[in-house]
């Protein structure tokens, strides 16, 4: 018979038995959310982990104002992670908590959570005078078990490709309360810009609170005022008639660790690879040509990835164009240790000589486990770094703005990996695909179409049942199933994928407002609007995250608030039958969420097929780590 134990804080365990090849993850609370709704009933929603026991079930207690809390369900709740309380008195203030059963008995009582007047949550966070909220990222800092949030607060931000001075970059922290827990400016000597400032934040080293990783310069301040480097250099070039005006292309640049808690420098080292020299990062990507001002060198990306396996490591990487350099870390007990870097090397117009690894970088990227060895591997766009930091395979794709991976095909073995691709000026004579599907341990095509053809834009997730696995759409031509074949009309959408409705299928964002794909009539619907600007990263209109981030396993939108002083929390309040667990306890969604505020923003996905028709997801290999509200199994 198991024995039962309910865990509250401390560094705890999951699962039964341990695996050698677990992964740290965190331990998370219920993130009960409960709104009350404008038929005076209340839906509420839960977590469910990746680690509890299949069997589990719940009671649902309500407290209205200070009365002693009554249990609105009849039954043990276990087959939904939802409910509508029809009791209640919305004009009460009211709060709900969770008491798990396992094995017929009663655990303690989680967390309670306040219901929400509106289907939003109101986090105010100090807004600066120039800047407004630009991408976030989501971690528990305090190791509490909740999300907290690490803002990129932005001004007068600037690509790449254009000339001139930017405001400095800006790191806030917040809690979902709008507790402001600290400010890190990166300072006059890191450009503000999509492609620029690529900021990480995870729990590195396994203390159960998470620290938050960049690039940084002479004069950033972190959390606590302390300057790192010299304050006194200022290294903007000032030549107003020069390309590079603006842009900082000497002094030293770092790497550093901030502490989630505190946002105080924890310990900062060059970074790795330098910018010099300047002029060596064209290549085959893009348009095919060559810099000497600073465009190509200056494009940076980052990810987290689990590369032994069972602890996370942070990835920091440069160039997309020609030569691309990724340099992976690991942050333990104290200590900052390189693990490799990859360099696809230099190469000089006409690129005759460059590696097949060179020019295939893109402005997003992925990490899952490709080759199911239990270890990360590193989607660079078109070309795919293995957990040992050598080359997999290059698909010669070249570069292109989006990215996606999953097991998008349910039929068949392993991940799929869709591709769109640039073809402009000097490379449309490669007659590269526009767009296409590989087999993402190999890299070998599954079907591509549009050769030559330049293709900004594309999707992939699962919009129609009525063919097998997911769809993709861009470029010519109309939506694509299976095997490449054209099936119809396409959504205008390709910008994002987001689970908020009742069903297994994705939904789009187009705007402020989530889109269900009408099969049938082949035409995008609206189902729900937050009334507000539409989606785009770095600082622009929209969500400034889009993630699992409480309740069930369908996904929130954190967005900017009117005037600016505020973000909301959007959450849906539409009932479902199926009840998943969290999907930030599959490892591939969660390092998703890490990486998507890097440069073009991009959707998460899932390491298994999830979707019309799909199984049961398999139980991820993990062990939870804080002071979340995971059960505790003992046989």
């Amino acid at each position: 018979m198991r024995l039962l134990a309910k865990i509250v804080g401390g560094l705890m365990l999951m699962l039964p038995l341990a695996s050698p090849a677990q992964r740290q993850m965190e331990n998370l609370t219920r993130g009960i959310v409960a709104v009350k709704q404008a038929d005076g009933s209340v839906f509420v929603s839960w977590r469910v982990f990746g680690t509890d026991p299949d069997d589990i079930a719940f009671n649902l207690y309500r407290r209205a104002n200070d009365s002693a809390p009554v249990k609105v369900n009849r039954v043990p709740i276990a087959e939904f992670s939802n409910f509508i309380d029809y009791n209640a008195d919305t004009k009460a203030v009211l709060s709900y908590f969770l008491r798990p059963i396992v094995d017929g008995q009663e655990l303690p009582p989680t967390k309670p959570a306040r219901a929400w007047e509106t289907n939003y949550l109101e986090i105010p966070i100090q807004p600066i005078e120039g800047y407004r909220p630009g991408d976030a990222s989501i971690a528990d800092l305090d190791g509490d078990g909740e999300y907290d949030i690490v803002l990129h607060q932005v001004s007068r931000g600037q690509d790449n490709s254009f000339a001139g001075i930017t405001g400095t970059p800006i790191l806030d922290a917040y809690k979902l309360d709008g507790t402001h827990l600290w400010r890190i400016d990166l300072g006059i000597n890191i450009r503000e810009g999509q492609h620029y400032t690529q900021f990480m934040v995870y729990d590195l080293d396994g203390d159960g609170r998470a620290e938050v990783a960049c690039k940084t310069a002479d004069g950033t301040r972190d959390g606590r005022g302390k300057v790192i480097g010299d304050p006194t250099r200022d290294w903007r070039n000032k030549d107003r008639n020069s390309q590079r005006y603006g842009r900082i292309l000497d002094g030293p640049e770092y790497f550093t660790i901030f502490d989630g808690l505190t946002g105080a420098e924890l310990v900062t080292v060059d970074y790795v690879p330098s910018r010099y020299p300047i002029d060596g990062w064209g290549g085959i990507g893009g348009n095919g040509g060559n810099d000497s001002y600073g465009n190509r060198c200056d494009r940076f990306l980052a990810c987290i990835a689990y590369l032994d396996g069972k602890r996370p490591s942070v990835v920091m990487c440069r160039g997309v164009y020609g030569r691309s350099v990724l340099a992976a870390w690991d942050w333990r007990n104290g200590k900052l240790t390189q693990r490799w870097v990859f360099d696809s090397g230099i190469s000089y117009p006409p690129f005759a000589d460059a590696s097949p690894f060179s020019g295939m970088g893109g402005h997003a990227l992925s990490v899952a486990d490709v080759d199911f060895d239990g270890r990360d591997e590193i989607v660079y766009q078109a070309m795919t770094v293995d957990d040992n930091g050598k080359g997999l395979y290059s698909t010669g794709r070249r570069h292109g703005d989006a990215l996606h991976i999953s097991d998008f095909y349910p039929d068949r073995p392993g991940l799929e990996l869709f591709l769109i691709t640039e073809n402009e000026d000097d490379t449309v004579r490669f007659q590269t695909p526009g767009v296409g599907v590989h087999d993402a341990r190999t890299g070998k095509p599954i079907w591509t179409h549009s050769p030559g053809v330049d293709v900004g834009s594309g999707l992939m997730a699962d919009i129609d049942p009525r063919h097998p696995g997911a769809e993709a759409w861009g470029g010519p031509g109309g939506l694509r199933n299976s095997r490449g074949e054209d099936i119809g009309p396409k959504p205008r959408s390709t910008g994002w994928a987001i689970w908020w409705d009742d069903d297994v299928l994705r939904e789009l964002l187009s705007g402020s407002s989530v889109m269900k794909w009408n099969w049938e009539q082949g035409r995008e619907e609206r189902i729900f609007s937050t009334g507000g600007p539409g989606f785009g990263g770095g600082g622009g209109a929209g969500p400034r995250i889009a993630a699992d981030m409480l309740g069930d396993w369908r996904e929130e939108l954190l967005m900017t608030a009117p005037g600016g002083a505020a973000l909301r929390l959007y959450t849906t309040t539409i009932p479902t039958p199926h009840k998943f667990y969290t999907l930030m306890h599959d490892p591939q969604y969660r390092l998703s969420i890490a990486w998507q505020n890097v440069a073009y923003n991009k959707p998460p996905h899932t390491s298994f097929f999830f979707g019309h028709g799909m199984n049961k997801p398999p139980r991820p290999n993990i062990r939870l780590i804080g002071n979340g509200e995971s059960i505790r199994l003992r046989d």
